[in-house]
């Protein structure tokens, strides 16, 4: 990826044992909840919170993730010695989406909505007024993709 602007603040992250680093120009242009199924079983939880930048703002300064392509659409970056989850991507987007809990201060980045409502857990209560939306499986990234993740515990 090319070198973010380092004329503009920027925040930093990585997964647990270090091995994988970046960093990422300010402002993301949209921080999100996703409780799509994908994104549940990639983070292991019940969704989980991006933050999207465009590829050119994000640099990995320390190793470098591993890739699943956990669809025909979208690959999935997580260190390849501890497991952290890092990001999400739609090939074909220019677009990167760090997973919040990477960053070194993630209570710099403030979730905008929910994504991907039709999939959650309806015991989890969500307790904000933030806008839901549902997954647009229409849309130009999903349309007609197909899903790489395990369909074994699917219901």
């Amino acid at each position: 990826m090319s070198d973010p602007d380092i004329s503009k603040p920027s925040l930093t992250g990585g997964c647990q044992c270090g091995a994988v680093r970046f960093r990422a120009a300010m402002p993301p242009s949209d921080v999100s909840y996703c409780h799509c199924r994908m994104c549940q079983r990639a983070v292991g939880n019940l969704f989980a919170t991006l933050a999207m930048f465009a590829r050119g703002q994000v640099e990995w300064t320390k190793g470098a993730p591993a890739v699943f392509e956990s669809s025909s659409a979208a690959e999935r970056g997580f260190c390849r010695s501890c497991g952290t989850p890092l990001f999400f991507r739609y090939k074909a987007s220019p677009n990167i989406e760090l997973t919040v809990g990477s960053f070194d201060r993630p209570q710099a980045l403030t979730p905008q909505h929910h994504y991907g409502i039709e999939s959650r857990v309806p015991w989890h209560v969500i307790g904000d007024a933030l806008p839901r939306r549902a997954t647009d499986e229409n849309s130009r990234y999903l349309k007609g993709a197909v899903s790489h993740q395990d369909p074994a515990g699917a219901d």
